[in-house]
């Protein structure tokens, strides 16, 4: 059973009882930043809705969502059509891990003195799947998003096989596999932003530099004015030089319990 929700401009179906976006989702295409992007790719997209955000955010833009669930990724092609982007966002059911599979062997097909034009044209004679066409665009995309799985696996403790485990855990992708996949769809100065935990921030940094993505921008996010960061937001840039900026702390809620100022602007524009 699906629920027909709102969150600023985009309706979204969801599972009523699967995983569901949360605010993370508004946090993070607040804070995606590039100029004019003409390719972006949503990472980890579920139903789609920071793909149709960002969407709506860069209306010239191209917009791959990539998901690995079946079930989540046919309710992002739902959405696509729900919100009229089919002409500007692609729905691709994949694992990410493939990305980086795929972009190993055209690297070696490349190396051994195969032309790109030979590729491209094998490309086309495969009906133009959504995988192939982002593949295609790999070291091209200005900017790549993701909201991923956030916890590790602690044996017994998750289904592999339960949407709501996939979505929240790693189950099937790591920080250092994501961030692999991101530096290979990411032209040079393309930008990776994510959301995830404040207490996983040195491996997020370390496995960003591992693969070319320099950590350029930081912002920990509050739930009130005296609580610890619950969550950071990250932006790196792909061959970009050391140098890291801390923008001002988001806090969420007032002592009162009602939406800060900023996060109110986040959810009405």
């Amino acid at each position: 059973m699906t629920t027909l929700d709102y969150i600023r401009d985009v309706q979204i179906y969801q599972h009523k009882s699967g995983y569901r976006f949360s605010v993370d989702a508004l946090l993070l295409h607040s804070f995606a930043s590039a100029n004019n992007p003409k390719l972006i790719a949503d990472l980890c997209a579920g139903s789609g809705i920071i793909g149709l955000l960002m969407a709506k955010k860069h209306p010239l833009s191209r917009i791959f969502l990539v998901e690995l669930q079946k079930n989540l990724y046919n309710l992002s092609i739902k959405n696509i059509g729900l919100n009229n982007m089919s002409g500007s966002s692609i729905a691709v059911h994949s694992d990410i891990n493939d990305i980086t599979t795929e972009a190993k062997k055209r690297e070696s097909i490349l190396s051994i003195g195969a032309h790109k034009s030979i590729h491209h044209k094998q490309s086309k004679q495969k009906n133009d799947s959504p995988f192939e066409l982002l593949m295609d665009n790999a070291g091209c995309f200005d900017l790549v998003v993701s909201n991923p799985p956030f916890r590790k696996v602690k044996s017994g403790m998750v289904s592999s096989g339960d949407e709501k485990s996939i979505a929240r855990h790693e189950i099937k992708i790591s920080i250092q596999q994501l961030s692999d996949a991101a530096s290979r769809l990411l032209a040079h100065r393309g930008r990776f932003c994510m959301i995830h935990l404040p207490e996983r921030m040195t491996e997020i940094f370390d496995s960003l530099r591992k693969y070319g993505i320099e950590p350029k921008r930081l912002r920990t996010v509050h739930s009130d004015i005296g609580s610890e960061a619950s969550m950071i937001l990250v932006e790196g840039v792909k061959g970009a030089k050391p140098g890291i900026k801390a923008d001002p702390p988001l806090v969420l809620y007032n002592i009162d319990g009602s939406y800060t100022k900023e996060l109110y602007a986040m959810y009405n524009g």
